[in-house]
């Protein structure tokens, strides 16, 4: 979605005011058509524990003060509750009416449990508002949805797969949304087989319970209190409640499904969230879902019936609450409310710290609402660590998709080097294997700054093409740096792309010091999964003989094709100062450093080829022995 900036700050360009988005950039409402009235009782909902009176139905009189509001820019507009379907036909006829009569609002979806359904509520559907988009609440298979239950406590799940069965037969697309808890974990094949089985379904989201924190059963109203309540009561022990998972669970359960995605063919018919997300961040594209944007929780608004127009509504309520509808005259009123409001204040400051993290363009800073909860409890580490492995899990299935989640290199980070392109890319790995091909004469310029090979053009500097059998490849190597890709190149036969020995840059005021790397290109996905292997050993020989001052870093990142826009996947090692050690005192210890490594690359080079790191093994070793 184009986003129109003035002058982000580091800051402004993870979390984005609405003040400094422009009529171009939509804003999303989640209109609460019954607060949080639903027809069923589902033990983990969020929505009925902020205990808010019920009963009222959202007006078309709103909506239309809402579309007045925000004229100047889009609206994606999602109808929500409780459940929505609990307004009437009446009403959210009116309501569609009202949403098409509004020329901003650019997308209408409505999140529903499915249970009331029917042919009849379609064709309203299709009469009203043909291009509204449907999710349905539905954790997986039967056993997955045992905490979705009716008042009785008795399994809504027969009737969702009937309304799913009903979209099917009318040929409406449909996501699911599936909560990850307990009863999905370690079944993430079977569960993803099980809801791309309907016709109907083109998108699943899994989504968390991370729900530790919930030490007490939700309000009842009244003097007897339903089956349900009873259930959720005894669900919830010392340690929360009985459906919450670990973030490290559901980053394990996210991976597995991805894999499975991925390797069975799913991704052909159904988008997985937030797989698919981390993808086009990973690739440099933006995303329509705010855990992985800019446009956050000042872009997501929600209206309930009395008229409360506050923020996200996964922020905990009534602290999330910004003022009343009537008493909003313009979208700059919104945006003075939330510059107010101290709970955004505090949303935004936690993502401060990732202006400096090394995933802050693939990550996004992810969720407010979310990391205000583990901040809450002093856990916000568990957070992002979840985060992190989910990108790096990600990074490894695209480049080796036959690998199980299990088998991923923990050693091995994505680690994007950006700009990184070669005009063309196969022409380069084809030359490098083929000494009889011609090589023309390259014009090098080498300096105290680098050796950089040049096409011949006046300030036009291109990536290292060199390759060994190219007459000036010793030249056109740093001496700092010889030792390592020599043995890269001709104990491993690898292709190296890219090298660099460091520089201070003492001498150039203001310029930043650049730290010893060099980039590796795998010919296929075998050879990346042996490198990726050799590598992981390798670090793990050279790790304990390190000088203090000198960390190795892993990477995954990608090389660009520019003559043919594709993508090759790249292994990356990197010397970099270790923590607390200043530049300085690094390039002291950098010879040191290469010497070790160097040792250690000639060793992995010598053992038997494997595709399974060492860190891979140790932790399947781990494991097992848990299992005993």
């Amino acid at each position: 979605m184009p986003v129109t900036r003035t002058a982000p700050t580091d800051l402004e360009s993870l979390y984005a005011p609405l003040s400094n988005t422009g009529p171009d950039t939509a804003v999303s409402v989640i209109l609460k058509l019954r607060g949080e009235t639903c027809d069923i009782d589902c033990l983990y909902c969020f929505e009925k524990r902020k205990e808010a009176p019920g009963g009222a139905r959202l007006s078309a009189a709103q909506v239309h003060r809402l579309g007045s509001i925000f004229s100047g820019r889009p609206l994606s507009i999602e109808l929500h509750g409780g459940e929505p379907l609990t307004a009437g036909r009446e009403r959210i006829a009116e309501l569609l009416d009202a949403l098409a009569a509004q020329p901003n609002v650019l997308r209408v979806s409505l999140q529903t449990n499915g249970l009331r359904l029917d042919d009849a509520w379609v064709d309203l559907f299709e009469r009203h508002c043909p291009e509204l988009e449907i999710g349905i609440s539905l954790d997986g298979d039967a056993l997955g949805n045992s905490w979705r239950v009716g008042y009785d406590g008795r399994p809504t799940y027969p009737r969702v797969v009937e309304a799913l069965e009903l979209l099917g037969r009318r040929e409406r697309n449909v996501g699911v949304i599936c909560a990850v808890t307990p009863y999905v974990l370690g079944r993430a094949s079977e569960v993803m087989e099980h809801l791309a089985s309907f016709p109907a379904v083109t998108t699943v989201s899994l989504v968390p319970c991370f729900d530790a924190a919930v030490t007490r059963s939700t309000m009842v109203v009244g003097s007897r209190a339903p089956t349900s309540r009873a259930l959720q009561r005894r669900a919830i022990g010392p340690t929360g409640p009985a459906w919450a998972v670990t973030p490290r669970q559901y980053a394990d359960f996210v991976l597995e499904a991805a894999h499975h995605w991925v390797t069975d063919g799913l991704f052909r018919r159904v988008k997985l969230e937030p797989v698919v997300s981390v993808i086009r961040r990973l690739k440099g594209l933006q995303t329509r879902s705010c855990h992985f944007s800019d446009l956050k929780c000042d872009h997501v608004l929600t209206l309930y019936p009395d008229d409360r127009l506050g923020s996200c509504d996964e922020l905990p309520w009534p602290q999330a609450g910004l003022a009343a509808l009537g008493d909003m005259h313009a979208e700059a009123d919104i945006a003075g409310a939330q510059g107010g409001s101290p709970l955004l204040q505090q949303a935004r400051s936690l993502v401060t710290k990732c202006t400096t993290c090394d995933y802050r363009d693939s990550c996004g800073a992810g969720c407010p609402a979310v990391r205000l909860r583990f901040a809450a409890a002093g856990d916000e580490d568990a957070y992002c660590d979840h985060r992190m492995r989910l990108i790096d899990g990600v990074a490894a299935l695209l480049a080796q998709p036959s690998f199980p989640p299990g088998a991923s290199c923990s050693r091995l980070r994505w680690r994007p080097v950006r700009p990184n392109d070669m005009q063309h890319v196969a022409a380069f790995m084809a030359r490098w294997d083929d000494p009889t091909v011609p090589r023309k004469p390259a014009r090098l310029q080498v300096s105290a700054q680098g050796n950089i090979n040049t096409v011949g053009l006046p300030g036009v500097h291109e990536a290292d093409d060199l390759d060994p059998h190219h007459p000036q490849w010793y030249e056109g190597i740093e001496p700092g740096i010889r030792p390592v890709v020599d043995e890269l190149t001709t104990g491993w036969n690898a292709i190296t792309y890219d090298s660099c020995q460091g520089h201070a840059y003492a001498d150039l005021p203001g310029a930043e010091p650049r730290f010893l790397s060099v980039g590796i290109l795998p010919r296929d996905r075998d050879e990346y999964a042996r490198t990726a292997a050799r590598l992981c050993r390798a670090a793990g020989r050279a790790e304990p003989s390190l000088p203090g001052t000198c960390s190795l870093v892993l990477g995954r990142s990608e090389l660009t094709c520019r003559t043919t826009g594709r993508a090759y996947p790249t292994l990356d090692l990197h010397l970099v100062p270790a923590a607390g050690t200043a530049p300085a005192e690094y390039f002291e210890d950098v010879a040191q450093a290469v010497h070790v490594l160097t040792e250690a690359l000639a060793e992995a080079a010598s053992a038997p080829p494997s595709t399974l790191c060492v860190c891979a093994t140790e932790a399947a070793r781990s494991s097992d022995g848990g299992e005993q």
